[in-house]
């Protein structure tokens, strides 16, 4: 089935922001489920992602994407890229990138799943 990108409700970005870094303990922000670099959700993704890094440059961004950074996120013509990824991707420090394959799984693994996702590190 595909996803339904007409449902759910809209969050206010500010309130958010503060409702997450005002607590002490968190470190960053995490995005994944619903694919981040889907086009649909670049164009909200990338001003919030702005907005985090501006507001508050001492916190973590990380993202996981089903997608392979290298092939489909990065290059001008990958499938995924799209005129608002290099916002995205300019803001992010760190993107855990590759499909979760099954047969790959390895519960071993530090913030992964299977041995084909990989860590990029961008700062």
């Amino acid at each position: 089935s595909c996803w339904d990108f007409n449902k759910g409700y809209e969050l206010d970005c500010d309130e958010l922001l503060k409702d997450i870094f005002n607590q002490k303990n968190i470190e960053g922000v995490t995005f994944l489920g619903g694919e981040p670099f889907e086009e649909e959700n670049q164009k909200v993704l990338a001003p919030f992602l702005e907005k985090v890094r501006k507001t508050y440059p001492g916190k973590t961004i990380w993202c996981y994407s089903g997608y392979v950074f290298d092939k489909d996120i990065q290059p001008a013509d990958g499938k995924r890229h799209f005129e608002f990824t290099d916002r995205m991707i300019s803001c992010i420090d760190v993107l855990v990138d590759g499909p979760f394959i099954e047969s790959l799984k390895d519960i071993s693994l530090q913030f992964r799943g299977s041995s084909n996702q990989r860590i990029l590190r961008f700062r």
